[in-house]
């Protein structure tokens, strides 16, 4: 897969970050503030944690806030709060997608006098969810891929811009089970990298940030395997090394339903009014996932030493 050739200083970004792979292991957390925690989301960052921890890495958290017209106010300071309440301890300041996206305006002009990007026009209503950022989305069928590139307002709006993939698959290293791989053209499909509205997409802001931090472990939902594929695409466009990814298991309801921050799912606000403090909700979390004994009060620390990597591996690989 051809390579594109970034400007210095964000060369030099990446030239630390591969750095940075080679001396230790680092994980991130990556919330976006769209409303509080749910237990399923605290459980994904209890074990992206945990699983920095034990490998003696750094665990950044970064607040993936790019899609303002879903940012909720007051969101980011209850995320802050909820994972300091658990004892989840971050290295370094917190992130924020929105102070960089001067970053991913290089990028994405980098990529685009490559001829690795392509307008594309079609409306929301012709393809309805096409750019959703999270779970499977349909593969776009390539309507605009041999339009004329044209950059300007038509009919009111600025084109958004795609990700011009090659055929191929695309392979990937899963923590928890057999390597990733899907076909470029029939699987993946040609993702959107900045929106008509001028947002930054998902795919695009994700990627740029794992590359250039220096990412080496990936932990997240299993809602998110297909959107691996073209991060990692990208990831490799921009020259740097891919990570290890843990997509882990979500957590399910009475009803056979996932938790969801719409639907206003169990967190700690209502846990606390029942009577829980740090220590049950930390066993509440851990015992979900078979690691401590339902009922068990521990401290993530606690946790933490009584916990082995392998075992920890093997335990979650079983419930995925």
């Amino acid at each position: 897969m051809s390579t594109v050739v970034l400007p210095e200083h964000l060369q030099e970004l990446l030239a630390q970050a591969e750095q940075q792979r080679g001396r230790a292991k680092r994980g991130r957390y990556a919330p976006s503030p769209t409303g509080r925690l749910h237990l399923g989301n605290l459980r994904t960052a209890l074990l992206s944690w945990l699983i920095t921890r034990l490998q003696g890495g750094e665990w950044l958290l970064r607040v993936d806030d790019l899609d303002t017209p879903r940012n909720r106010p007051g969101a980011e300071e209850a995320i802050v709060a909820d994972l300091e309440w658990l004892g989840l301890r971050w290295d370094g300041p917190v992130l924020r997608q929105s102070q960089r996206r001067g970053i991913y305006a290089t990028v994405l002009s980098s990529l685009r006098r490559r001829g690795l990007l392509y307008p594309c026009r079609c409306s929301r209503r012709l393809l309805a969810d096409i750019s959703a950022p999270h779970g499977r989305s349909p593969v776009y069928p390539g309507y605009c891929l041999s339009q004329p590139v044209q950059w300007g307002v038509q009919q009111g709006r600025l084109p958004s811009w795609r990700l011009r993939l090659q055929p191929g698959e695309l392979h990937w290293s899963e923590a928890l089970g057999s390597p990733g791989c899907l076909e470029a053209s029939t699987q993946v499909g040609d993702v959107v990298l900045r929106r008509s509205d001028g947002l930054f997409a998902y795919h695009l802001a994700t990627a740029v940030d794992e590359a250039l931090l220096g990412i080496r472990d990936v932990v997240r939902g299993l809602d998110l395997w297909h959107t691996t594929a073209p991060q990692i695409a990208l990831i490799q466009i921009l020259g740097a090394g891919l990570p290890d990814y843990w997509h882990v298991p979500l957590w399910i309801d009475g009803a056979g339903e996932r938790l969801s921050k719409r639907d206003g799912g169990l967190g700690l606000p209502l846990l606390r009014e029942q009577g829980h403090d740090a220590a049950s909700v930390v066993g509440l979390l851990a015992a979900s996932v078979g690691l401590v004994e339902p009922g068990a009060r521990l401290s993530a620390e606690e946790l933490l030493r009584a916990s082995e990597l392998e075992a920890l591996r093997g335990q979650l690989a079983s419930k995925a």
